[in-house]
């Protein structure tokens, strides 16, 4: 399969105009990460999206004593969109709970790709407010387990 392929058939990109999925693809690079390897790290600069297309993630929310686990990522879902703002750092931790495979954005980018394409622009934006839509509640379904609160 093609990049052009992969990026094509990811659920993040689907519905986007073949264009811009080849814009998308255009910036995208394949890469691995093995089991338990700490992929984002909360803090630091935000630089990359990812889109996941095999293996599994965690995110993490990390204090200095223990990491816990907010949410568990498949193929098909998307991770990094602090990168997507304007000098931003990570807000949680990353880790491949397997063998993973992801194609990698630059948020750099991307954003001006964005900014040149805004119907792009306005695509991405709405996707990326749902993954943040979603990471919120997943914390706060957390939150509410360890607070001994049924959800």
């Amino acid at each position: 399969m093609t990049l052009d392929e992969v990026m094509r058939s990811h659920k993040f990109t689907y519905g986007l105009a073949d264009a811009q999925v080849a814009v998308l693809a255009e910036l995208a690079c394949e890469v691995t990460f093995e089991e338990d390897e700490l992929i984002l790290v909360e803090g630091q600069r935000s630089k990359f999206f990812y889109l996941v297309t095999g293996g599994s993630v965690a995110v993490e929310l990390r204090t200095p004593r223990y990491a816990v686990c907010i949410q568990a990522l498949g193929p098909g879902q998307v991770f990094g969109w602090s990168a997507l703002l304007e000098h931003s750092d990570t807000l949680f931790q990353v880790r491949a709970r397997e063998h993973t495979a992801a194609l990698r954005l630059d948020g750099e980018a991307l954003k001006m790709a964005c900014r040149r394409d805004p119907l792009l622009g306005i695509e991405i934006l709405q996707r990326a407010l749902q993954v943040v839509a979603g990471r919120v509640k997943a914390t706060e379904i957390r939150f509410a387990e360890m607070c001994g609160v049924r959800v």
